[in-house]
């Protein structure tokens, strides 16, 4: 079970907050914007992290990616999600994502080999997801690594980073959290593939 499968409940959980958030006239589009802006922020401070105040921020900035994300899902729910406000989600969503992956291995904490295998996994899993609705199956969150749990797994691997700062084998812990995500996405992708065949095949 990935976290992914969680979203019903935690939109559910933020009820209290979408509605605040409605009152004061804060869409989900804007959320969708501020997530991106945090994704971009965080790549931006794993690229340039001379100091661990920056890569204490980074971590800082994906953890905001994913409440913003979760907060426009949550809103989203409240008042009623558009086909072009779920269109923006999930564009902005993929070129966090690209901000993010990219920003730790263009830092310099894993080889740009082990980034691109990273970031190919990780479009092909979101690829998976949406392809399934296109086909008029329902759209699916399942695998061993969703979205939620690829941030939460980034974010506390920038932390872990920021207390050891040490090489373990050659990589520091983000590069080794890298490859993680690089082995793991793909065989979530291959997951949903999988899943998806079966059900056309039905």
């Amino acid at each position: 079970m990935t976290l992914d499968s969680l979203r019903p409940r935690a939109e559910k959980a933020m009820i209290p907050l979408a509605g605040a958030l409605e009152r004061i006239g804060v869409t989900p589009d804007m959320l969708s914007v501020a997530s991106l802006i945090s994704a971009v922020l965080a790549g931006v401070l794993f690229c340039y992290t001379p100091s661990k105040t920056f890569l204490f921020l980074a971590a800082v900035m994906v953890f905001l990616n994913a409440f913003f994300d979760a907060a426009d899902g949550a809103v989203a729910a409240q008042i009623g999600a558009t086909k072009r406000g779920d269109f923006l989600d999930h564009v902005l969503d993929r070129y966090s994502d690209i901000f993010i992956i990219c920003g730790i291995f263009f830092g310099g904490y894993a080889p740009w080999q082990v980034g691109v295998v990273a970031i190919t996994g990780v479009l092909l899993t979101s690829y998976m997801g949406t392809q399934a609705q296109a086909l008029d199956i329902e759209r699916y969150y399942g695998g061993i690594l969703g979205r939620a749990d690829r941030l939460v797994i980034i974010f506390l691997a920038a932390i872990a980073n920021v207390a050891y700062v040490n090489e373990i084998y050659g990589m520091p812990i983000l590069g080794w959290m890298l490859v993680a995500v690089a082995i793991t996405s793909h065989l979530t992708a291959i997951q949903r593939f999988t899943y998806i065949w079966r059900a056309l095949s039905k």
